[in-house]
C-alpha cells in the first residue's frame, strides 16, 4: 500500500471517529435536555398536584359548601331566595310571625299544646303566619346537623304544598317523634322519611324522598339560617306582630298531667292572641280549667286544696 493511501485511510478513520463523537455529544445533550425538561414537568406536576390538593383541602364541605350552591327554593315561598314562608288567607289583614327551630324542645312543647289552635286561626283567616325556621341548636354545645337536615325536609314538604308542610312540621314536633335536644335524630334521612310516612301527602312521594336524600334545598336552608337574629330574635319559640314581641303567659309550676298542662298552655296562647288581635269571631268564653282528656287516666293533676290557676284569669 502506498503512503498516500495509508494517509488517506487514516484521515478517513479520524473523520469517522470525529463524526461519531459529534453524534454522541448531540445525543448526550439531547438526553440532558430531556432529563431537565422531564424534571421540570415532574416538579410542575408535583407542585400542581400539591396545589390542587391544597385547593381541595381548602374548599368548603358539607353545609358550608351548601352556602355556595345554586339557590333552589321550594314552591310556595316568597322573598329573596324564597326565605319567606307565608301561609294563610292572602286576604287576612294581620300577620303573626312564628320563629322556631325543629330541634327546640320548647317549640315542641308549644306545638304539642297549641299547634292545633294556631292552625285553626290560620284556617279561619284570623291572620296569616310567617314561619322563620332557624337552625341555631346545631351550633350549640349539643352539636349536630338535625335542625338543618330537618329544615331541608320541611322545604321538600313545602314544595309539595303548604298543607303538607304544616302537617309534617306538626309530626316532627309530636311527642311520638320529637327527640331530646341532645339527641341528633333528625340528622338521619331515614328518620325524617319515617316521620314523613305519617303524612298522607308525603307517604310514598318519590319526589319528596329524592329531595330529602339529595339535599335539594340545602342552600335554601343556609339562606334561612342566615336570617337568625332578624328582628332581634335569638331564641325560639318567639311570636311577633309587626315589630312587637308577644309573650305567652307561663303555666304555673305545679303538679299536673301532661294533658292538663297542654290545656292550660293552649289557653294561655289564646289569651295572648286575643289580647293582640281581639277575640275570635263567634268565640264563647272558654273555661280551660274544666273538661277532660282521654289520656288523663282520671288522675287529679292539680293537688287537692290548691286553687285552679286559671280561675282568676
Amino acid at each position: 500500500m502506498s503512503n498516500r493511501n495509508t494517509q488517506a485511510s487514516k484521515a478517513a478513520a479520524r473523520e469517522r471517529i470525529r463524526a461519531e463523537r459529534e453524534r454522541q455529544k448531540k445525543q448526550e445533550k439531547l438526553r440532558r435536555q430531556l432529563i431537565v425538561a422531564g424534571t421540570v414537568v415532574g416538579v410542575l406536576a408535583v407542585a400542581g398536584g400539591i396545589g390542587y390538593m391544597a385547593m381541595k383541602a381548602n374548599e368548603p364541605t358539607g353545609w358550608e359548601a351548601a352556602k355556595e350552591a345554586k339557590p333552589v327554593a321550594p314552591a310556595h315561598t316568597q322573598g329573596k331566595n324564597g326565605t319567606e314562608i307565608l301561609i294563610g288567607d292572602k286576604n287576612a289583614k294581620e300577620t303573626l310571625e312564628v320563629f322556631e327551630d325543629v330541634r327546640c324542645p320548647a317549640c315542641a312543647s308549644f306545638e304539642q299544646s297549641s299547634g292545633e289552635a294556631l292552625l285553626k286561626d290560620i284556617e279561619d283567616g284570623r291572620y296569616r303566619v310567617r314561619f322563620s325556621m332557624y337552625t341555631f341548636i346545631d351550633d350549640t354545645p349539643a352539636g349536630g346537623e338535625g335542625s338543618k337536615n330537618a329544615l331541608n325536609a320541611l322545604g321538600a314538604a313545602l314544595n309539595v304544598s303548604p298543607e303538607a308542610f304544616l302537617k309534617y312540621k306538626a309530626a316532627l314536633y309530636s311527642a311520638k317523634f320529637h327527640p331530646e335536644e341532645q339527641v341528633d335524630t333528625y340528622s338521619k334521612d331515614a328518620e325524617l322519611l319515617k316521620v314523613a310516612a305519617t303524612v298522607p301527602e308525603l307517604k310514598n312521594n318519590k319526589a319528596f324522598e329524592t329531595a330529602v336524600k339529595n339535599g335539594t334545598y340545602d342552600r335554601w336552608v343556609m339562606d334561612m339560617t342566615a336570617l337568625f337574629g332578624r328582628k332581634g330574635v335569638k331564641g325560639t319559640p318567639t311570636f311577633m306582630h309587626g315589630d312587637k314581641k308577644l309573650t305567652i303567659p307561663q303555666v304555673p309550676q305545679q303538679q299536673m298531667t301532661q294533658a292538663q298542662y297542654n290545656r292550660l298552655a293552649q289557653a294561655n296562647f289564646r289569651k295572648m292572641i286575643d289580647k293582640e288581635f281581639g277575640p275570635a269571631k263567634g268565640a264563647g268564653k272558654p273555661d280551660p280549667g274544666k273538661g277532660g282528656s282521654k289520656d288523663e287516666g282520671g288522675q287529679n293533676g292539680i293537688r287537692e286544696g290548691e286553687k285552679d290557676p286559671t280561675a282568676s284569669r
